[in-house]
């Protein structure tokens, strides 16, 4: 099968999108597809490299480290064109989402999209927060989703809102997959001197570990509220904070305002092949996000066996399983006793690890991939009867 995946993001840049992206477009490969990937240049001209075709485009003030193509018409589009594929899949909904409309058209071919992102949690970022506020948002995901010939859903929550935006294109939920040999790679014990050194810890210290972007949308700030009341039940605890955002400052700030200097460390960014090892360190992963789509660090944090306490969110029912690799907190003495448990527990904490690992392996690129080429071939199939019908 040939297959087009369109994404406005992808390498350099590094997020969930860009992970996802790459991951499937190495497992179809794997799996003996032609894929290539359409996406947007980073520097003021067009090339393709391999089966990366990367559009010229410019930067723009619309959101954070957006840019938009132009022109929209160019030769590397017509090699596309030529090349014919048999399904297009876009990933993101802007300048990119355009082209891939473009092309399905040309081709008479069928067009689906996987839905990352609950945009309603991400206004703030658009345009300042200004102009478009949820109800156009919806709208806008409505009309766009509706005109293509299928929707990927990685979670039953981000169907439900969907739905009630008032989509009705057939959806599919694939839970999006990590690439679990990232994640369960060991951690030599000089390689954890190494991080103790140069993260100022000590090897009595007990760790939760918060990994991932520094948005004000994570909700960090309830982590570090909440914090207190774990060090009231065991003192030597230490919140370190992994990952760069921009709403790092702010939280520095909470941090002061507290009291908490050296109790909460911050890492900053560090290498996407280093990120494993800083869950390999931590006791448990912690996270107050309620804006994922699916939340890609919770598979992460599990397929290192790193349990996982967060807050209640739909999206982790069926990944987070309570009390068996985690636990899902609704209030301040739930969060505070949850953690306490792990850290003051090793029995429990070991047992909680092996089921961590056991979940994670559910959710693995090559599940994810295979499951997705069962999307596009329904998805072909129905376009092909629809067109005989259409025909007759």
């Amino acid at each position: 099968m040939k297959i087009l995946i369109t994404t406005d993001t992808y390498f350099p840049m590094i997020n969930g999108v860009v992970t996802s992206t790459n991951n499937l477009y190495k497992e179809l490969k794997t799996k003996g597809h032609e894929v290539k990937i359409l996406t947007l240049s980073h520097r003021s001209e067009e090339w393709s490299e391999g089966d990366i075709y990367y559009l010229k485009s410019v930067k723009t003030r619309i959101y954070p480290d957006a840019r938009i193509k132009v022109p929209f018409y160019n030769k590397l589009i017509k090699e596309i064109l030529d090349w014919k594929p048999d399904i297009v899949h876009s990933q993101t909904e802007f300048s990119t989402m355009i082209a891939a409309k473009h092309i399905a058209r040309k081709l008479n071919i069928p067009h689906i999209h996987t839905y990352h992102t609950l945009y309603e949690d991400y206004l703030k970022y658009i345009l300042n927060g200004k102009v478009i506020k949820k109800g156009a948002a919806a709208m806008f995901t409505k009309l766009l989703l509706n005109s293509l010939d299928g929707v990927v859903a990685p979670t039953d929550k981000t169907r439900e809102v969907l739905e009630g935006y008032g989509v009705n294109t057939y959806m599919h939920i694939v839970p999006t997959g990590i690439d679990l040999r990232k994640f369960q790679r060991e951690i030599s014990e000089e390689e954890k001197e190494e991080l103790y050194r140069k993260l100022n810890l000590n090897r009595e210290d007990k760790i939760i570990a918060y990994v991932g972007r520094i948005a004000e949308e994570k909700n960090i700030s309830e982590i570090i509220s909440l914090f207190p009341s774990v060090l009231e039940k065991a003192e030597n605890t230490k919140l370190l904070i992994v990952g760069g955002g921009p709403y790092i400052d702010e939280l520095k700030q909470q941090v002061d305002d507290m009291e908490l200097e050296g109790k909460v460390i911050f890492a900053g960014m560090v290498k996407p092949e280093e990120v494993y090892k800083y869950y390999k360190l931590a006791h448990t992963f912690v996270t107050a996000s309620t804006s994922e789509t699916q939340g890609l660090t919770y598979l992460e944090a599990l397929s290192t066996g790193c349990p996982i306490v967060c807050k209640y969110d739909k999206c982790i029912e069926g990944v987070v399983l309570q009390g068996t690799n985690g636990y899902a907190y609704k209030t301040e003495a739930q969060f505070s006793d949850y953690i306490s448990r792990i850290l003051l527990n090793d029995g429990l904490r070991l047992s909680m690890s092996e089921a961590a690992q056991a979940k994670a392996d559910e959710y693995s690129s090559s599940t994810f991939a295979a499951k997705i080429l069962e999307t596009y071939n329904k998805t072909i199939e129905y376009s092909e009867f629809i067109n005989v019908q259409v025909g007759a």
